[in-house]
C-alpha cells in the first residue's frame, strides 16, 4: 500500500525547539514562525488521503520531492535564464525540511512513530509550483 499526499504551498523547516514549563504545563515552541502554517497544510492533506484507514504499520519507506519558489534572479526578460540552476543549493537545508514533514506526518496520523520510516529519499528542486509530494509505502517484510 502506497499514500500518496501533494500539499501546495512553499515547504518550511523545522526550527529549532524549545521546551518550557509554565505552571503545571510543558510548553514547546518552534523558532520559525512559518513552520506551523506548513505543517497544518501537510496535517489537512494527509488526513485526507489517509481517510478512515487506521495509522501504517511496520517498516516505511519515505519518498519527499520538495518543489521550492525560483528566485527572481532565475528570470530575465526572456523568461527562465538558461543559467538557471535546477535544484536549490541555499537553506534550508532537505533535512530540515524532512524533519518538519516527518513530524506533521506523525501528527496526522500516518505512521504511529517516525522512527518506523527505515528507507528515505529526499529531493529538494525549484518549481513552477511550489509545495511537496509525499509517498509513504509499507515495506513487506
Amino acid at each position: 500500500m502506497t499514500l500518496t499526499i501533494e500539499v501546495p504551498g512553499i515547504p518550511q523547516p523545522g526550527g529549532s525547539k524549545r521546551a518550557f514549563k509554565r505552571g503545571e504545563r510543558i510548553i514547546v515552541t518552534d523558532d520559525n514562525p512559518k513552520a506551523r502554517p506548513w505543517k497544518d497544510r501537510v496535517i489537512a492533506e494527509a488526513r485526507l488521503v489517509l481517510g478512515a484507514r487506521p495509522a501504517l504499520d511496520g517498516p516505511l519507506h519515505l519518498s519527499i520531492e520538495f518543489r521550492m519558489p525560483r528566485p527572481k534572479g532565475h528570470y530575465g526578460k526572456k523568461g527562465l535564464r538558461a543559467s538557471a540552476p535546477r535544484y536549490p543549493t541555499t537553506r534550508p537545508d532537505s533535512s530540515k525540511l524532512a524533519r518538519c514533514t516527518e513530524d506533521s506526518l506523525t501528527e496526522a496520523g500516518v505512521w504511529r512513530d517516525d522512527a518506523q520510516v527505515v528507507i528515505q529519499v529526499v529531493e529538494k528542486r525549484y518549481d513552477e509550483k511550489p509545495g511537496a509530494t509525499i509517498r509513504v509505502s509499507a515495506i513487506e517484510e
